[in-house]
């Protein structure tokens, strides 16, 4: 293509020899007059006499240098362009995160980042499923998981505790009356309807009775705060939803981690790389909430 060759063709026009050109290119002698030779095989043309003094332009070369050079400078100004839009602080960042972490603690994240960062602007997607950052469905995820797999930049920002919780109002009518292995409770269940699934069989009550089945996790907190039953929940959660408590005599555990995903090629967009470093100081700077009650 003329495009490779052109380079060439300049760097000899303007120092007049292959071994000047191929100094102020980073080339050698040889790479210089091999695309050269390709250039003039291209137009059936040649654009240098040779000479023991060096290489002259001929007219064909006359006519090809200031075509040659307004090209160079449309890709150089084309280049400026973009690596200047990469530099601002402006655009638009598209961010997945699970409904887990949605309502409660990153909306005060979000805003503060947009008080810094008025010209950028968030695209937000509340889901539980996996957005594909290879083919940049999003340009970063907040994802909730024990590992990531995926062939993008992660870093795993903290590990949470959970714990199993009730409201207050459930246990006063429900806990003195319980059986040994957890008769008269009841659960919430995650995930598709079972009669006793097996996280049941190995919890604390394998014997409570499965009440509410549901896929949303929003929904599992607010029926344990309605006094619905017990359920297993992240312990951060307690401080945003009023009236969940820890049911007694169970322990906390550490469980999955908070992670910000993002692709690699997006590291040196400065918009990107802005809202990540911001996200990535807030929930460390949240790390002691997440890890409640371990200490």
């Amino acid at each position: 293509m003329d495009w490779a060759e052109l380079p060439y063709f300049l760097a000899v026009a303007r120092t007049g020899s292959l071994r000047a050109a191929a100094e102020s290119i980073g080339g050698t002698h040889a790479t210089v007059d091999r695309h050269l030779k390709a250039l003039e095989a291209s137009y059936g043309v040649r654009l240098f006499e040779r000479s023991t003094t060096g290489l002259v332009l001929t007219e064909a070369g006359q006519t090809l240098l200031p075509l040659a050079e307004a090209a160079e400078t449309a890709v150089i100004g084309a280049r400026r362009r973009v690596l200047g839009l990469d530099r601002e602080a402006a655009g638009t960042v598209r961010v997945t995160v699970p409904p887990s972490l949605a309502y409660n603690v990153l909306p005060p994240l979000f805003a503060r980042f947009a008080e810094a960062h008025p010209e950028i602007e968030l695209d937000i997607v509340v889901t539980d499923r996996v957005q594909d950052l290879a083919r940049l469905e999003a340009d970063v995820s907040v994802r909730v998981a024990h590992e990531v797999s995926d062939d993008v930049v992660g870093r795993r920002i903290v590990r949470y505790t959970s714990g199993i919780f009730a409201s207050q109002r459930y246990l006063d009518r429900h806990w003195h009356g319980r059986g040994a292995q957890g008769e008269g409770l009841h659960w919430i269940g995650w995930g598709d309807a079972e009669q006793a699934p097996g996280w049941v069989r190995k919890s604390p009550f394998p014997r409570a009775r499965l009440h509410h089945q549901t896929r949303d996790g929003n929904m599992v907190t607010y029926l344990v705060q309605q006094g619905q039953g017990m359920s297993y929940l992240p312990c951060y959660i307690a401080d945003y939803v009023p009236g969940l408590v820890r049911v007694p005599e169970t322990g906390v555990w550490l469980d999955r981690s908070i992670w910000l995903l993002l692709h690699a090629d997006l590291r040196r967009t400065r918009r990107v790389r802005l809202f990540v470093d911001h996200m990535v100081a807030g929930l460390k700077a949240m790390r002691a909430q997440f890890r409640r009650p371990l200490r």
